[in-house]
């Protein structure tokens, strides 16, 4: 019974070990921060791009989100920083292809001014793709085959479903940043932050291939697929 315990204590001791080693390495070397755009009124502009393949070292095949910093350079950080109680406009830049929803609820435009997301198609040029002519057009749901992505917060009860690209295109960004002459969706929402807090974001659209289910890999690696917004 005594080796049976100390089996256990060092098994959880080594479990311990492991998490404070993951939080020192995140401390030290996880993204930066990037503040959001401060506009005149007080509110916040955040303009962001995601991406099918990042192209860069040392993930260049996984999927990723960018932001623009206050100087107008794209950053590789999924931790953004906002003001607290105050409105934020955000932009998404969305080139990747379509990959649906295994939830549809996941469908809807939750948490944002209005209720509605506004899209916009950019450079689609596939044919056949049933893409509907997406042309600043605000809506609440869309079809739950067409995200590529999700913007979402659950602690706000923020989603967007991102609408993806036609499959069919050849005018595919490869190498982010990505400039706009490659096909993409421009995704538009305005939501209010609340108090100030560090609220985790994430995609849920099983996106990442080449690992069990789609949700491995930078689905769960913070500076891809998921991040923080850090209100104050």
């Amino acid at each position: 019974m005594r080796v049976r315990l100390l089996a256990v204590a060092a098994t959880f001791a080594a479990l311990i070990a492991l998490v404070a080693v993951y939080v020192v390495y995140f401390l030290e070397s996880g993204p930066p921060a990037v503040a959001a755009v401060i506009n005149r009124d007080g509110s916040a502009s955040l303009t962001l791009q995601v991406v099918g393949s990042y192209g860069n070292h040392p993930f260049p095949d996984w999927v990723s989100y960018l932001v623009k910093d206050p100087s107008g350079k794209w950053r590789h950080t999924t931790i953004w920083k906002l003001p607290a109680h105050e409105l934020v406009h955000v932009t998404v830049y969305q080139f990747d292809s379509q990959t649906g929803l295994r939830n549809n609820f996941l469908a809807q435009v939750r948490g944002t001014v209005g209720g509605v997301a506004t899209y916009t198609d950019v450079g689609n040029t596939g044919k056949g793709s049933g893409l509907p002519p997406y042309n600043n057009t605000s809506l609440s749901v869309i079809p739950p085959s067409e995200p590529a992505h999700t913007f979402t917060v659950p602690d706000l009860d923020l989603s967007v479903p991102l609408v993806g690209i036609s499959d069919s295109t050849s005018n595919v960004c490869a190498v982010a940043p990505c400039p706009m002459h490659f096909a993409h969706t421009t995704i538009s929402f305005s939501f209010r932050t609340p108090g100030a807090g560090t609220y985790r974001w994430q995609c849920f659209v099983p996106c990442a291939f080449a690992f069990l289910y789609g949700f491995g890999g930078p689905m769960q690696t913070i500076g891809y697929m998921d991040g923080l917004l850090e209100v104050a």
